[in-house]
């Protein structure tokens, strides 16, 4: 396995910072996680942030962020927000910056798994279905397109699910 940062893309809820947290430990290496990184540069939470500035504030914030832990950062395991892929230049520099791995999931895992978090500032609407049934048919492709590895989150523990992520990892 390279020493290049591992970077998990994916929908909201589908345990790119759980797994992520567990990945890490097995590499043995620092793990990141861009929204929380955003909070702690910031000093506010997305919440407030999405309030403020509006999803594209958020997104050039997020943008920002991002190369400022590729540039600062030691090989890392990077959890990224859900809509990180959504700007092309974003895309772009996941690409180049490391090995992409897209965590995947059902739609009704991601619906399960998001059902009563009120920190996600996307899903804060009545039909929350919806918005997860949309997100997916949006994001879906363009996860895939920069993926170097698709991998199921699946519904067993994180702990096994990064197990067999890293095990994967080193096959490429």
């Amino acid at each position: 396995m390279s020493e290049q940062h591992i970077f998990l893309v994916g929908p909201m809820g589908a345990g790119k910072t759980t797994i992520g947290r567990q990945l890490a430990d097995f590499l043995c290496r620092p793990f990141v996680d861009v929204d929380n990184e955003i909070e702690a540069r910031t000093g506010a939470d997305i919440q407030w942030i999405f309030d403020m500035e509006g999803e594209e504030g958020f997104r050039d914030r997020e943008t920002k962020v991002l190369q400022a832990i590729i540039d600062t950062s030691p090989s890392s395991i990077i959890a990224t927000g859900g809509g990180i892929i959504l700007r092309s230049e974003n895309r772009k520099t996941l690409q180049e910056s490391g090995q992409v791995v897209y965590l995947s999931a059902t739609k009704e895992q991601l619906y399960e798994r998001t059902r009563r978090d009120k920190n996600r500032p996307l899903l804060q609407v009545d039909d929350r279905r919806a918005v997860i049934d949309q997100l997916v048919e949006k994001r879906d492709p363009l996860y895939r397109e920069i993926a170097d590895l698709t991998f199921p989150s699946g519904s067993t523990q994180p702990n096994r699910i990064a197990k067999k992520l890293a095990e994967a990892l080193s096959e490429l």
